[in-house]
C-alpha cells in the first residue's frame, strides 16, 4: 500500500449545455498523462470515480450519468487559424473504459469559454465587451467549431437570460457553429442510402437512417420499436428489455456503418454511434412538468447515450438531427413532415431545442457545410482535484 501524498492537479468543473465535466489544461496534467494511453485513461477514471460496480461514482467527481461522467483536455492549438485543441473523453460508469471516439456538443460551449479562461485566446482577439469567436480544433473528430463566447470587461460573461431546457437556471447564450460536421471524407451517409434496412438479432428487420454528422447516429422510427416518441428517461431506463433492444439496434447500425467489424467491438465503443428514435409532433409533458404542444415542434426525438436514455439531448446528436431533417427522404425528415428545411424545433424529454443545418446535394451525394445551435456554460468550481499517487 502506498503512503505517498495524493496528487493535486489543477482542474475546473464546468457545465456546458445540459452536461458537465472536469476540464484540464494539458500542461497541468502529470507528464505520463499528457499523451494518449493507459496512464491518461486511468487518471481520468480516478478523477471521475470509475469504474464503479455500484454505479454511483461516490469516490470521484462524476454524477453517475453519461451527462456528468466526462473529462475535457485543452491545449494551445497546433493548427493554424485555431485558438485551442479540444479533446473529449467519455468515462464509462461501471465499465473500465474511456471512450475517445466522438465529441460532446454540449461541452463544446464550455470548451470555448474555458479556452478564454485558460489564456489560449490572444489578447488582441479578446474584446473588452462583446462577443469573442473562439476557434476550436475538435481533436477527437478532426473538425473546427466556432464558439461565440460573450465577454464583459474582458472576461467571459456567464450571466444572462437565455433558457435552455434541461438546465435549471438561465445564463448567457453561447452560439456554436460546427463547420463541415460530416465524416472526414465528407460523406454524411456512410452506406450511400438515406434509409437502410437492418436485420437486428432479437428485433427483426427495421428501417434506419445512418448518418455521420456531428456524431455517427442511428435513427429509427419510434413506432417501429414500440415507442411513441414522448417517453421520458425513467420509462426507457427502467425497462431492461427496451434497453437491450436499443443496444442491439445500435450494434447493427455500427456494423452497417463500418464503425466496428464485429458485435464484440461495440463493448469498447459505447459513445458512438448514438441511437435516436423519432416521431411526428405530439403533445406531451416534459420532465420539468411543462406541457409541450405539438404545434410548437417539428418532430419528437429521444436519444440514448452510453446505453441509457438521455435526460435532454446531446449537442452532437442535435447536429445529426438537424442535418438529417434537412435532407428530404430520411426518417427524420419524414417525421418532420418532409420537404427541405434549414431550421427546426424538436421536442426532447426536457423540452424544446432549436437547431439548424445547411446541406446541399453535389455529385450524387449530400454534404453539410455547417450546423448551428445555442448553448450556455459556466464554471461550477475551480481549484485542484486530488487523486491517489498510485492511480495511474
Amino acid at each position: 500500500m502506498t503512503t505517498a501524498a495524493p496528487l493535486r492537479i489543477p482542474a475546473t468543473v464546468m457545465r456546458g449545455g445540459s452536461s458537465k465535466g472536469v476540464f484540464f489544461r494539458l500542461e497541468d496534467l502529470p507528464e505520463a498523462a499528457q499523451r494518449p494511453g493507459a496512464a491518461r485513461d486511468r487518471l481520468l477514471q480516478r478523477v471521475i470515480g470509475s469504474p464503479d460496480a455500484y454505479g454511483t461514482q461516490i469516490d470521484g467527481l462524476g454524477g453517475a450519468t453519461s451527462s456528468t461522467s466526462k473529462c475535457v483536455i485543452l491545449a494551445p492549438s497546433t493548427r493554424p487559424g485555431h485558438d485551442a485543441d479540444y479533446l473529449y473523453g467519455q468515462v464509462a460508469i461501471e465499465r473500465d473504459l474511456v471512450d475517445w471516439s466522438g465529441n460532446c456538443g454540449n461541452l463544446s460551449a464550455a470548451a470555448g469559454a474555458f479556452a478564454v479562461h485558460a489564456g489560449y485566446v490572444a489578447p488582441d482577439r479578446l474584446p473588452h465587451d462583446g462577443v469573442c469567436t473562439v476557434r476550436l480544433w475538435q481533436a477527437n473528430i478532426g473538425k473546427t467549431i466556432l464558439v461565440q463566447v460573450p465577454v464583459a470587461g474582458g472576461q467571459v460573461r456567464e450571466s444572462g437570460d437565455f433558457v435552455l431546457d434541461g438546465v435549471a437556471f438561465p445564463a448567457a447564450e453561447i452560439v456554436l457553429e460546427f463547420l463541415d460536421p460530416a465524416a472526414d471524407d465528407g460523406a454524411m451517409f456512410p452506406t450511400g442510402n438515406l434509409v437502410d434496412e437492418l436485420e437486428v438479432p432479437g428485433v427483426g428487420r427495421l428501417q434506419a437512417t445512418l448518418i455521420s454528422a456531428g456524431i455517427p447516429t442511428v435513427f429509427v422510427e419510434a413506432a417501429a420499436v414500440g415507442c411513441r416518441g414522448t417517453e421520458l428517461r425513467e420509462t426507457i431506463n427502467g425497462d431492461p428489455a427496451a434497453l437491450a433492444r436499443f443496444e442491439a439496434i445500435r450494434v447493427a447500425g455500427a456494423l452497417r456503418m463500418g464503425l466496428i467489424d464485429s458485435p464484440e467491438e461495440a463493448l469498447l465503443r459505447q459513445h458512438t454511434p448514438k441511437i435516436v428514435f423519432v416521431a411526428p409532433p405530439a403533445d406531451y409533458t416534459s420532465s420539468s412538468g411543462r406541457r409541450v404542444h405539438a404545434a410548437e415542434i417539428d418532430l419528437l426525438a429521444r436519444a440514448l447515450s452510453m446505453g441509457r436514455l438521455h435526460h435532454a439531448m446531446m449537442g452532437t446528436a442535435a447536429v445529426a438531427i438537424a442535418t438529417a431533417a434537412a435532407v428530404p427522404g430520411t426518417l427524420v425528415n419524414r417525421a418532420a413532415g418532409g420537404g427541405p428545411r434549414e431550421r427546426l424545433c424538436f421536442g426532447h424529454p426536457a423540452g424544446l431545442l432549436r437547431v439548424g443545418a445547411q446541406v446541399r446535394a453535389e455529385a450524387g451525394r449530400w454534404l453539410v457545410t455547417r450546423a448551428v445551435m445555442s448553448r450556455s456554460a459556466r464554471i461550477l468550481m475551480e481549484g485542484w482535484v486530488r487523486v491517489p499517487a498510485d492511480s495511474f
